[in-house]
């Protein structure tokens, strides 16, 4: 399918916001979480660039699901070192084991159903985690209630990465056609929902 004008300049302005997070980061943060994030938001930023400059045809590599696994992984991760103390270690563990296993299923056994149920099982719970916590702590006021829209935007990453996700794995809830018409604009309001929840955390 041939990427169309408005759809590079949605991705243009997604890359243009991820840069900003990059640069800007947040402040007052333990080293772990910042460079957890800034990983995520640099993945973001060169896979909209990649997406701009090769259209959806690099989406056809099977490098692509890895790489797409960082974002939510480190998002994740970065929120739970963050805010769940009690969890740090397990999940860190879990990041590590989930990623590794992903690169396993991709890149050395045959892609079949084993390796769609590991990518759906991490981009679920990395997605959920993203999703529920911010607004969790929105909810109870441990946090300003902007702050829920990073649970916003975890919700977008989690709909975009199942579509992808049953998409490479030759199951498709929706024709390709229409996931990637939506890709772009999808990409665009969760990088936005990303920032302005982020800007709001504390």
């Amino acid at each position: 399918m041939k990427m169309s004008g408005f759809d590079r300049l949605l991705l243009l302005l997604t890359s243009i916001l991820a840069a900003y997070q990059v640069s800007v980061g947040i402040d007052g943060l333990e080293a772990l979480p910042v460079i957890a994030y800034t990983i995520a938001f640099g993945v973001l930023l060169v896979a909209a660039l990649l997406l701009l400059i090769l259209g959806f045809e690099i989406l056809d590599s099977p490098v692509v699901v890895i790489i797409s696994t960082v974002i939510p992984l480190s998002l994740s991760f970065g929120l739970v070192w963050e805010h769940l103390d009690f969890l740090r270690i397990p999940y860190l563990v879990f990041a590590i084991f989930g990623f590794a296993a992903i690169i396993i299923t991709r890149s050395i056994m045959s892609p079949g159903k084993f390796a769609l149920l590991i990518l759906i099982l991490v981009h679920g719970v990395a997605g959920l985690v993203i999703f529920l916590l911010p607004i969790a702590f929105a909810m109870t006021r441990q946090s300003r209630p902007g702050f829920a829209f990073v649970g916003v935007g975890g919700a977008l990453i989690g709909v975009g990465g199942l579509l992808l996700s049953f998409l490479k794995g030759g199951r498709p809830i929706l024709s390709r056609e229409l996931i990637l018409k939506v890709l772009p604009g999808l990409l665009l309001l969760m990088t936005a929902a990303f920032l302005t929840g982020f800007a709001n955390a504390s």
